[in-house]
């Protein structure tokens, strides 16, 4: 006798994809620590652990939109909990930068004795000698005059689906994904003609180890941010985005905005504050 459902939630079926993801990032972990410490083959054993995540990510996904789309499992209650999940994990990414940003104030704001008998800063320097800081009005502001407008192209995209404007929609998304896309090449460029390293010896070290870290999560943010658009461009060419039913256009939406307020933070204290 089959069991009747007198409930509006959805009970997920017994699935390999939370193990699955759990392995991932703990091999991706793994590859970052062999890429920075300079193991054998350590930047292979990085986009191993990448290639592991994103697969992860794309099959659990993938059986979350046939839930809705061909069980339609996603009542009013589950999309508000799906709803829930997705903003509590915008906010466990916003402690994620807190944690860089709070390293930052300290060092920028107490240049002086950070660590006592161990690395001893230059009285009231902030930025170590023998680097040069890159110039917040020149590619950090165009890319945040990139960021800026990616968000009125994503918060068109969310209002066009709205209204059931499936062209609009493929317009709005197209051009964002471009911007994102534009951005992380600027960025890579920026990368690539800094006049310093992640790696540095002394002093040095506090300044290019917060510098590329906060940026470079930024940077991995944008990319997932433009992966997980570029999948709801797909599903909006195919049809799968509705007005009723179009979860991860909104998440996409949300996630982007996330990743444009991050910026700005980064773009005033880090670049134009932090580069003085």
């Amino acid at each position: 006798m089959s069991e009747i459902k007198n409930h509006p939630f959805h009970l997920v079926n017994p699935s390999p994809w939370p193990l699955f993801a759990s392995f991932s990032a703990f091999v991706f972990a793994l590859g970052m620590v062999a890429y920075m410490h300079n193991w054998e083959a350590g930047f292979m054993r990085l986009l191993i652990g990448l290639a592991f995540v994103l697969a992860g990510a794309f099959f659990w996904w993938s059986d979350v939109i046939s839930e809705g789309k061909y069980d339609h499992a996603h009542t009013p209650e589950v999309r508000s909990g799906l709803q829930k999940g997705m903003i509590f994990f915008i906010i466990s990414e916003g402690f994620f930068f807190a944690t860089f940003f709070g390293a930052f104030f300290y060092l920028w704001a107490s240049p002086v004795n950070i660590f006592e008998d161990i690395w001893i800063f230059k009285p009231g320097k902030w930025i170590p000698d023998g680097i040069e800081a890159l110039s917040a009005w020149n590619l950090p502001f165009l890319n945040t005059v990139i960021l800026l407008l990616s968000g009125t192209t994503v918060t068109w995209a969310h209002h066009a689906i709205k209204e059931n404007k499936i062209r609009d929609v493929t317009k709005a998304l197209g051009v964002t994904v471009f911007l994102g896309i534009l951005f992380s090449l600027i960025q890579a460029y920026e990368y690539h003609h800094a006049g310093f390293g992640l790696k540095a010896e002394g002093y040095q070290g506090f300044y290019t180890t917060i510098f590329y870290m906060c940026t470079g999560f930024h940077g991995l943010h944008v990319i997932l941010g433009t992966i997980f658009l570029i999948v709801c461009l797909i599903r909006n060419i195919r049809g799968s985005l509705t007005p009723e039913n179009h979860l991860s256009l909104e998440f996409a939406a949300w996630y982007w905005h996330f990743v444009d307020a991050v910026w700005i933070f980064l773009f005033i204290f880090l670049y134009w504050l932090g580069g003085n």
